[in-house]
């Protein structure tokens, strides 16, 4: 089965946004990946609800939200109200993560935790057979463009072993720094999506770009 490719809005030209949903409508991507901030968790903002509500009519791809915000369960309606197919919200955002993942849950998305680079994985141990997908950052977050962390690949391999040790199927996404050389790494190491923003929207051929990725 190919890797599951999550092309990353942030990275997009917001001066001619339509015509890059566009692209991803007509791409083999599989998922559009949009990017949360809000200035106090991560030291950068966005996009909020009016654009995420614009994507969210004109793009044909699920949508992978990941929210780099405090105070997260706030919104938890929003997004299910939009459609949102995935929530990701962090572990060092949610004082009561188990009671977060629930809400996400109850409303009918997929249930998502990110993990900073800092972050061991080892605090998943007592959640992580209650949601579907975990989203490692693989630079710090709050900015594209930055470069690959690359502790990353054994924190993705010691989640790997976490998830086959207890028999899941719990997803493992990975986001900074994904170009075809790191993202060929990964995909070895055991990710199942890659989220790419610049390696996507700065190349000359964004379709050929997905295309690549999503045979790594």
């Amino acid at each position: 089965m190919s890797v599951i490719v999550a092309p990353s809005l942030l990275s997009a030209n917001f001066g001619h946004l339509d015509r890059d949903l566009e692209m991803i409508n007509r791409s083999s991507a599989d998922w559009l990946h949009l990017d949360i901030m809000d200035g106090v968790f991560v030291p950068n903002i966005s996009f909020g609800f009016p654009v995420l509500k614009y994507v969210a009519e004109l793009c044909t791809k699920p949508l992978d939200v990941h929210l780099m915000i405090v105070s997260p369960d706030k919104f938890i309606d929003r997004f299910a109200e939009m459609g949102v197919m995935s929530l990701n919200v962090h572990y060092e955002a949610c004082t009561h993560l188990h009671r977060t993942i629930y809400e996400i849950r109850k409303r009918g998305m997929k249930t998502a935790v990110t993990l900073n680079p800092a972050t061991p994985v080892s605090v998943l141990e007592d959640i992580i057979d209650d949601i579907d997908m975990v989203l490692l950052m693989t630079v710090n977050p709050g900015f594209g463009g930055q470069k690959f962390i690359e502790h990353s690949i054994g924190k993705v391999g010691r989640l790997r072993e976490m998830i086959s040790r207890r028999g899941l199927n719990t997803l493992i996404e990975v986001d900074g720094g994904v170009d075809f050389e790191t993202g060929r790494r990964l995909v070895d190491a055991g990710v199942d999506v890659l989220v790419s923003g610049n390696t996507v929207f700065a190349s000359e051929n964004p379709e050929e770009t997905i295309r690549r990725l999503k045979s790594l």
